[in-house]
């Protein structure tokens, strides 16, 4: 069978997308690539915004290659699974320009994992993958009925067989990208230390959080703690230095201080940067992060208060005055250092101003607190609202719009509703 996977050409006009906007590798479709390649199909990767595709190159591709599946995904990457455009505008359009030489349809992503049979009919495809995908495409060649993870219709009715899909991380292979996908890739992410000379790259050492954040939309999919062999890391490590790479940017939901993760990246003596908390950090391992290249640390602090972080559900050990002083000295080994706030609606304005005045002065950029959207998924939505039903993203939209008239910097200042967004992508689809 041949299976063409797709990431659509992204826009995000209008939308609340928190996101990066720039293309980063399609993890999800490298490793299902991959492992379908291994089962004895054929697969082709579609990349509409690493490549700049029009619609209709895309068409042309995707045509070409004959396939007898076409997956489309509703996130840009696994990156941004967990802040995805709450939107199916863009996966609209895209199916709408391959439907009729796409072969069997199917959608993945975090809309197809927490509201799959909304999914399923918002994009008319012919079954979703409820979470993490790589494994269960080998599986749809065969009777689906069998397959666990999936939506799709039958006899009339919409099915839902068993629950979100997590991978086996000792099954995912070291990802060998093609040269020219490499050169194309002058992103790198989150790095603010120098304007980059050489191309970039994405991966992962781990996958999911042992944390349950109130506002961490992962329940559905990368969520339980998974790490990769470490020999696995090691190898696409390799593969990326020998095709040039000089920056890497792991994508993990939190980056944990592991030594020999932190000694097998500084064997390649590569750059990296990534996301975690300062919390779980002692000096010691500080220090070895700087020494093994880390240029760029995304610390999610959240709340300055001890009351905000146990509202958000942070299980925080440390006061705020330690999460200070550990973000202070990682800026003495690590030339970015950012702590991430959000908008708990607990925290004082000018205490959060003179906390991150504090850690500017000491060269550490704390973000204006960013407004919290209740994904469907997170813990917050299922709090306000219950589980996700048909209208869970509708609902958590409204109500952020309706909530807040000011929005981060990297959004759209007027952003439109969701329902206006998607009637845009269901008339051109």
């Amino acid at each position: 069978m041949r299976f063409s996977l797709i990431n659509p050409p992204w826009s995000f006009e209008g939308s609340i997308y928190f996101g990066c906007r720039e293309p980063h590798l399609p993890l999800e479709y490298g490793y299902s690539k991959a492992l379908l390649e291994r089962a004895g199909h054929e697969a082709q990767i579609v990349d509409g915004q690493l490549d700049g595709l029009s619609l209709a190159e895309i068409r042309r591709r995707a045509a070409s290659f004959h396939p007898d599946f076409t997956v489309v995904t509703t996130a840009p990457s696994y990156l941004f699974w967990r802040c995805a455009p709450p939107e199916l505008r863009v996966p609209q359009e895209t199916l709408r320009a391959v439907r009729d030489i796409a072969g069997t349809l199917v959608a993945v992503g975090p809309h197809a994992s927490t509201t799959p049979r909304t999914t399923l009919e918002k994009l008319g495809v012919d079954v979703a993958v409820l979470g993490e995908c790589e494994e269960i495409f080998p599986q749809l060649t065969g009777d689906w009925a069998s397959v666990d993870s999936i939506c799709y219709r039958r006899d009339g009715r919409i099915l839902v067989q068993g629950s979100p899909h997590a991978a086996n991380m000792d099954d995912l292979p070291a990802l060998e990208w093609d040269a020219a996908t490499i050169r194309r890739h002058h992103h790198h992410h989150h790095r603010f230390d120098t304007t980059p000379q050489a191309p970039g790259a994405e991966m992962e050492a781990s996958r999911g959080c042992p944390y349950h954040c109130t506002f961490c939309a992962k329940d559905n999919f990368r969520n339980s703690f998974r790490r990769r062999p470490i020999e696995t890391i090691g190898r696409e490590l390799d593969s990326l230095v020998a095709a040039g790479v000089q920056y890497v940017y792991f994508i993990d939901e939190i980056f944990l201080p592991y030594r020999n993760v932190l000694e097998t990246i500084a064997e390649r003596r590569i750059k990296f940067g990534m996301q975690t908390r300062i919390d779980l950090w002692n000096e010691q391992m500080i220090d070895l992060l700087g020494e093994a290249g880390c240029v760029s640390i995304e610390a999610g602090v959240e709340s300055i208060t001890e009351a905000g972080r146990d509202l958000l559900d942070k299980k925080c050990k440390i006061s705020t005055g330690e999460i200070s002083e550990r973000l202070i000295h990682a800026k003495r080994r690590v030339p970015f250092v950012q702590a991430n706030l959000l908008d708990s609606m607990d925290d004082d304005p000018a205490e959060v101003q003179s906390w991150r005045e504090h850690l500017q002065r000491h060269g550490v950029w704390a973000n204006e607190p960013v407004p919290l959207f209740p994904y469907p998924g997170s813990p917050d939505y299922t709090r306000r609202w219950g589980a996700p039903d048909e209208r869970a993203w509708e609902r958590a939209h409204e109500f952020y719009l309706s909530g807040f008239d000011k929005f981060s910097d990297i959004q759209e200042q007027r952003p439109a509703p969701l329902v206006q967004l998607e009637s845009v992508g269901a008339r051109h689809a």
